[in-house]
């Protein structure tokens, strides 16, 4: 009981980002306030950690879901696939760039749609968190978290997608946009071109769900404000910060 206390003490200072090394763990493990008599259990400990990772989750689904979340990200925003960038340079250079506009605003829009899908699929991955996930993640490195999020979702959360991105697609006309694109493209070229429209946005938007969540695994792990709750009040107490960190 010991050795899973300590584990899981260590796994919840790596994602507060203020502690590291087992000499420095086991001072907190020291100045843990006490809850009952017998102190905090693992349970509570693991609890924090995994309230930490909820609130990163959330908080990045919440951006990319709303309106713009990845239309207005440059880093996020997508764009035409690689092997469609000779058709919008020739629809933009005949004039038809506003239909691209409309397809690549569309595909963005459909993403957000689905970015919506994802929160419960990253709470079930937390809440099935175990012990041994809890030390993989603690030896893992800076992006620890987000890699176990995608061994455990990818899958889920492609299925997800999917369909709420094809609906997502058609209700704001994306499809029909993909097929003017090409519909006017393939009149030019002798090569006609045919992408999976649904698919490269489902990928894209998968991506961009975790590009989101490293970015919250480091606010987790350097900003104190991204880590501060009731509960990781109560696992790290306030005199943690001012005689632990030294």
């Amino acid at each position: 009981m010991k050795k899973r206390l300590l584990s899981c003490s260590l796994l919840l200072v790596l994602f507060s980002g203020l502690f590291t090394g087992c000499e420095t763990a086991q001072q907190i493990m020291n100045n843990l306030p006490a809850a009952t008599s017998g102190g905090l259990s693992s349970a509570q400990i693991v609890a924090g950690l995994k309230e930490a990772l909820t609130i990163g989750t959330q908080n990045s689904t919440n951006r990319l879901s709303a309106v713009n979340g990845f239309f207005a990200n440059a880093a996020l925003k997508i764009l035409m696939p690689p092997e469609a960038q000779k058709v919008e340079s020739t629809l933009r250079s005949v004039g038809l760039g506003s239909v691209v506009d409309k397809a690549i605003q569309s595909m963005n829009r459909g993403a957000e749609e689905a970015a919506k899908s994802a929160a419960p699929i990253f709470v079930n991955a937390i809440k099935s968190m175990s012990i041994t996930d809890a030390v993989g993640i603690l030896k893992g490195g800076d992006f620890a978290a987000t890699n176990y999020f995608k061994q455990k979702t990818t899958s889920a959360l492609t299925t997800a997608f999917r369909p709420a991105i094809e609906s997502a697609l058609k209700k704001v006309d994306a499809t029909k946009y993909w097929a003017d694109v090409f519909t006017v493209y393939n009149k030019f070229s002798k090569t006609p071109v045919n992408t999976d429209l649904t698919g490269y946005v489902t990928d894209k938007a998968v991506a961009g769900i975790f590009q989101e969540v490293s970015l919250e695994e480091q606010k987790i792990r350097k900003d104190p404000a991204a880590r501060v709750t009731d509960l990781l009040k109560t696992v790290f107490g306030n005199k943690q910060g001012t005689t632990v960190g030294q």
